[in-house]
């Protein structure tokens, strides 16, 4: 509430509201993942099996891609390129381009069982996949051929990424490690410490020099996510722990308005937080009630972040340095 003081001596009241965007929705279920594509435009997939190319800034539906037969787990998108890959629990993997066809430009089979990671190589030349059934593959994107296969026992995929600049995947799984790949001849380089719960998700920094995992957990126990040294010592850096339930996205945050750099999270308890990357401290919580288990979070441009969630679509957030930092809500799709 805002009091002025007219010329009059009159108090007037006027409620300050945010301005808040209730777009039509990309999705008409449960939203899996998304990814930004540009800095316009967004990739995501769920339940429906359907695949949306989504302006966020305009509030507009650009194409719709089907072709899977179940939910969509996974969406990847090639650096400054319209295109891109979708994975889905029929355990194919599919790619599309944003300018072609609503037919997907390849489909990509060899998994035996439901294909959750996928990550593009930093030259575009290649895909790695992972899946539940403890193995990657290593694809070439212009042919569609398979170039590696590799298997690692009870090794069940969560989450893959690649490493800017280097020949490295990083990859989260259910038996609580984080790996470290060579795509050549896809051979594990490291395997970081084994955490206390299942890994879910994995992200690194644009630098190439850090990266952070989180993990599942229910009640606080659990429910962290951990940065780590990806360079010579290979240690952990920091825990970040305030959740309750799993943690199921995090990412690293642009660098163009802090004075500190920050990562965020997003927990099935339907929260997202801001976090100094260097202390731990948790410096802005965002309750998106009604929202059920938040799915996926990607970082939309310098001040935007995209939030998949379980019953409220796709959230638009912006944060806010003006009064300190602060994240809000300011539209949902």
């Amino acid at each position: 509430m805002l009091l002025l003081s007219r010329p009059d001596e009159i108090i007037e009241e006027r409620i300050q509201t945010k301005a808040f965007q209730e777009y039509s929705p990309a999705h008409m279920d449960t939203v899996s993942v998304v990814a930004a594509l540009n800095s316009d435009l967004c990739v995501s997939g769920g339940k429906d099996k359907t695949v949306v190319a989504y302006n966020w800034k305009t509030g507009n539906v650009v194409k719709r891609f089907k072709g899977h037969e179940h939910e969509i787990t996974k969406v990847a998108c090639i650096p400054k390129s319209s295109q891109f890959f979708s994975a889905s629990r029929d355990r194919m993997v599919m790619m599309w381009d944003l300018h072609g066809s609503s037919q997907p430009r390849q489909q990509l089979c060899g998994h035996a069982m439901v294909v959750t990671g996928l990550a593009v190589s930093p030259d575009s030349s290649q895909l790695c996949t992972g899946s539940r059934d403890n193995t990657l593959l290593l694809w070439d994107v212009v042919t569609g051929q398979s170039v590696e296969r590799a298997s690692v026992s009870r090794n069940v995929v969560t989450h893959l990424c690649w490493v800017p600049r280097e020949p490295y995947i990083l990859q989260t799984s259910e038996d609580k490690t984080l790996r470290l790949w060579d795509s050549r001849g896809l051979q594990v380089a490291h395997m970081f410490p084994a955490k206390q719960h299942i890994q879910t998700y994995c992200e690194v920094s644009v630098d190439g020099h850090k990266c952070i995992s989180c993990s599942n957990g229910f009640g606080g126990e659990g429910c962290e996510a951990t940065l780590w040294d990806l360079r010579q010592t290979r240690n952990r850096i920091c825990e970040y722990k305030g959740h309750f339930q799993t943690v199921a996205s995090c990412v690293f945050l642009p660098r163009a308005l802090a004075l500190m750099p920050l990562i965020a999270t997003s927990s099935h308890d339907c929260k997202v937080k801001i976090w100094n990357q260097d202390t731990g401290a948790c410096l802005f919580t965002l309750s998106l009630d009604g929202s059920g288990p938040l799915t996926s979070l990607a970082v939309g441009d310098a001040i935007s972040l995209l939030c998949a969630s379980f019953n409220r679509g796709i959230h638009l957030l912006r944060m806010d340095h003006s009064q300190g930092l602060e994240l809000q809500e300011v539209a949902a799709f």
